[in-house]
């Protein structure tokens, strides 16, 4: 794996730069501002992530080994690849794609060309614990704030199915009326799992019901 590049800058474009390394340019895409940063002829260092494909090898490159743990996490998200994860650095610092993805906000990851309401829910369900804003005791969120933490996610997730925030939220509550332990542990993915459940059987319930009046 290339960890970073350190040599003369050869070339700087919209979107990608040539670092000379001894005589091999090497190609890297980038963001805008880590690109600004970088001046012809002078040394230049880009940390970055090799994505290899069947017919490809790109280099992506960064200014700082954190926006670069940040992109490589992105990834991991079913549905966004190396352009769309790169946009997402493009638009917010590091941090605050840390603190987003750590409160489910998903409207915050709207705000990136290419990504809608679906797409942002996504991000925030299955970055659930993986990105920590930094200072953060222990790697969680203090249990005062438990609620705050795993709400909003499971509702941005519900809310990119189709439901409204209204009905979403009500779901929540309604849910965890009988299992207040799944709220206590604040897994996303188990109380998301939970509430679609309840609500087909909520579902069939109200189907039974008006199948007996007819």
């Amino acid at each position: 794996m290339i960890s970073f590049l350190r040599g003369t800058v050869a070339h700087v474009g919209l979107s990608s730069a040539v670092i000379d390394l001894n005589g091999a340019g090497m190609s890297v895409n980038a963001t805008p501002q880590t690109l600004s940063s970088l001046r012809l002829g002078q040394e230049g260092k880009l940390f970055t992530s090799l994505i290899v494909r069947e017919d490809s090898l790109t280099l992506f490159g960064f200014a700082s080994d954190d926006e670069r743990e940040v992109f490589d996490v992105l990834l991991s998200v079913s549905g966004v690849g190396p352009r769309l994860a790169l946009a997402v650095l493009a638009v917010h610092e590091p941090e605050a794609i840390r603190v987003a993805a750590h409160s489910g906000d998903g409207k915050a990851f709207t705000k990136v060309p290419g990504i809608g309401p679906k797409v942002a829910g996504r991000i925030v369900l299955e970055l659930a614990g993986k990105l920590v804003p930094h200072g953060t005791a222990g790697g969680t969120a203090p249990a005062v704030s438990a609620e705050a933490t795993w709400k909003p996610q499971v509702v941005a997730a519900m809310t990119s199915l189709g439901w409204s925030e209204k009905d979403a939220t009500s779901s929540i509550d309604k849910s965890l009326a009988d299992s207040p332990e799944l709220a206590e542990n604040g897994n996303v993915a188990e109380i998301l799992r939970a509430t679609l459940r309840w609500l087909g059987q909520d579902g069939a319930r109200a189907g039974n019901r008006v199948g007996a009046r007819g």
